[in-house]
């Protein structure tokens, strides 16, 4: 029928030969095939071990925080209340606010995508306000969330 050569071929895919150029790379036995399992073992192990020393890191970094956050909200309390419930009120405003922008942004999409301007002054006219608004509230939060209680001791 056509005098074009066949697109799939058979191919040896048994154990030992390598696709097409057995003659190009040497063939690996076992002594070698081991040692390489060996250092590859060596390898995650000391994967393993930098992992371990990074998450140490990470967990004395944050514990160290928490430990002066929870020394500053005990030496001011009153501060730390204050702080949740300017935490809770603007959490309501917060909402408001993401719905007035989802809603405009809704309204205006085929603009955005027509006109960079129009994006760009959506962005400008609330890009900011949001951020500064998310940073005065993250902190709020921070600041005000309850101390985590102690577990008590189970008994036996």
């Amino acid at each position: 029928m056509h005098d074009v050569p066949p697109i799939f071929t058979q191919l040896d895919i048994s154990s030992g030969t390598v696709a097409g150029s057995t003659a190009a790379a040497p063939a690996l036995d076992g002594s070698d095939t081991s040692k390489l399992l060996r250092d590859l073992v060596v390898l995650q192990h000391r994967s393993c071990e930098l992992l371990a020393e990074l998450v140490n890191q990470v967990s004395l970094q944050q514990r160290q925080r928490a430990a002066e956050l929870k020394a500053w909200k005990e030496a001011n309390p009153h501060l730390a209340q204050s702080c949740r419930q300017a935490a809770e009120a603007l959490t309501k405003v917060h909402t408001e606010f993401l719905s007035s922008i989802a809603q405009e942004a809704a309204d205006n999409a085929d603009d955005f995508s027509d006109s960079e301007y129009a994006l760009g002054e959506f962005i400008d006219r609330y890009g900011p306000r949001l951020a500064h608004f998310n940073g005065v509230l993250q902190l709020f939060a921070q600041l005000g969330a309850p101390l985590p209680q102690a577990e008590a001791p189970a008994d036996g």
